[in-house]
């Protein structure tokens, strides 16, 4: 059978090391679809002392799975797609979700996860790639 329109079924990580924040991010994605853009997202953090956590974000269900990269502050950190956001505290490895209004307005973008133009995913820094607004729909 040609597939060549299929997902890739095998888990996609991308990480990007934040020195900073003393923690390294890495985002999972998971196709949940053999043919439609729907993929499961799991954000870990590993924070310097050893600590980790993992938590499942909002999926992507049709071309929503972009996550940007904030640093708020010594040690916290914002993981904001276009549904949900996650508050990281790197020095506890607590990851916890929040409201858009709650969020910090003055942040340092770091970077994105998202896909390349190969649509694999990976991880740009803001020195390769510009924050990019969410689309509304």
């Amino acid at each position: 059978m040609l597939c060549g329109a299929c997902n890739n079924t095998a888990p996609e990580p991308a990480s990007v090391d934040i020195p900073s924040a003393q923690a390294k991010l890495a985002i999972t994605r998971a196709a949940t679809d053999p043919f439609l853009s729907r993929h499961s997202l799991t954000l870990r953090v590993e924070g310097a002392g050893g600590c980790s956590s993992s938590t499942e974000l909002f999926p992507n269900t049709g071309y929503a799975s972009r996550r940007n990269l904030y640093q708020a502050g010594t040690g916290v950190l914002y993981v904001v797609g276009q549904f949900d956001a996650r508050v990281i505290d790197s020095l506890h490895c607590t990851i916890t979700l929040a409201e858009f209004r709650t969020l910090d307005r003055y942040v340092t973008f770091l970077g994105s996860f998202d896909e390349n133009e190969q649509k694999q995913w990976t991880y740009f820094p803001a020195s390769q790639r510009p924050e990019l607004p969410f689309e509304k729909r």
